[in-house]
């Protein structure tokens, strides 16, 4: 073979081969979760790397898990281990906006890349089955005699289960300084100080809870959504006259330093996951609102949610 159609061959086959690494960037993805197992970020960065491998986007799904900080600990880490890895991504939502906003850390999610927001999804409140306190209204009144009295268990400082619990105080009357919010670093702590009977009520997605909510270990007494839940008999908090509306959004970024053909290239792997079978079967399973928001318009969302909440966090006395 004369040289020169040797070297146009050793090139043309340098192409293709480029072209299928391209082509095949997402194939092992790592997806960071920077909380602890048994949590609605656990849950939800593990059943989108089931849905990624269902709509063959993605070969295998490697997961870490690093609570901490309202997410702050895993996204140091992430910032440090991912940067410029095409196929690294991270849970994030409104828990590590909050937990930014309340901690004024100096990490913050500017650095990461948004790709998508996933879900929506409001919080239940529980007591335990043996709780004394019925129902919400039991627990505004011990609320209002000895505030520090009620503790509420929920996520990190600065989650949305935090943010229900000062504007619960401020809507009847209590100062929000006073409420005594019990920080745990995952779902499943949360759950088993809830059902051992350490704190007074606990507030999560209803999917930490729906399998003790079943088995009548816990009782429902507020949601926070504006209306009742599909198929899920809780009364708002709304409608028992407490004006609490809170949703709470996860979604999923990118590592730094990402082209935009990177980028792009995740965006349209997380939106084909969203179209697959086992999403769809997640998301009712655990009671998830669908939200799917890209480019853009998700980027502005997250600039108004850091307007919003910091703003809902003020008038609460949280910051």
């Amino acid at each position: 073979m004369r040289r020169d159609v040797f070297l146009k061959s050793l090139a043309a086959a340098a192409l293709l081969g480029g072209a299928s690494m391209q082509a095949r960037a997402g194939a092992n993805v790592k997806m960071m979760i920077p909380a602890n197992p048994g949590g609605g970020w656990d849950t939800t960065g593990r059943e989108l790397g089931k849905a990624l491998l269902d709509a063959k986007v993605a070969d295998t799904v490697q997961y870490e898990n690093k609570g901490g900080a309202a997410g702050a600990l895993g996204l140091a880490q992430f910032l440090n281990s991912a940067k410029g890895d095409p196929n690294s991504m991270i849970m994030t939502g409104a828990v590590m906006v909050g937990g930014i906003i309340t901690s004024k850390s100096a990490i913050g999610m500017e650095k990461i890349t948004p790709i998508a927001r996933l879900t929506s999804e409001y919080n239940v409140f529980v007591v335990p089955a043996d709780s004394p306190l019925k129902t919400m209204k039991d627990v505004v009144e011990q609320l209002k005699k000895d505030p520090g009295s009620v503790k509420w268990a929920g996520g990190s400082r600065g989650s949305t289960e935090h943010i229900c619990s000062s504007l619960m105080a401020t809507k009847t009357g209590v100062d929000p300084k006073k409420v005594n919010y019990v920080a745990f670093r995952g779902g499943g702590e949360a759950i088993a100080a809830i059902l051992g009977g350490n704190v007074t009520v606990g507030g999560s997605g209803y999917s930490e809870f729906s399998e003790h909510i079943k088995s009548g270990k816990m009782r429902p007494i507020g949601v926070t959504s504006e209306k009742r839940l599909p198929g899920i008999d809780i009364p708002t908090l709304k409608e028992q006259g407490y004006d609490v509306v809170l949703g709470n959004w996860r979604a999923v970024y990118g590592a730094p330093d990402i082209t935009a053909a990177q980028r792009a290239a995740l965006t349209d792997m997380v939106v084909k996951a969203s179209k697959s079978k086992a999403w769809a079967e997640a998301l009712e399973k655990n009671t998830w609102t669908p939200a799917l928001l890209t480019g853009k318009a998700f980027d502005d969302f997250v600039d108004d949610e850091f307007a919003r909440l910091r703003g809902i966090m003020h008038l609460s006395g949280m910051v």
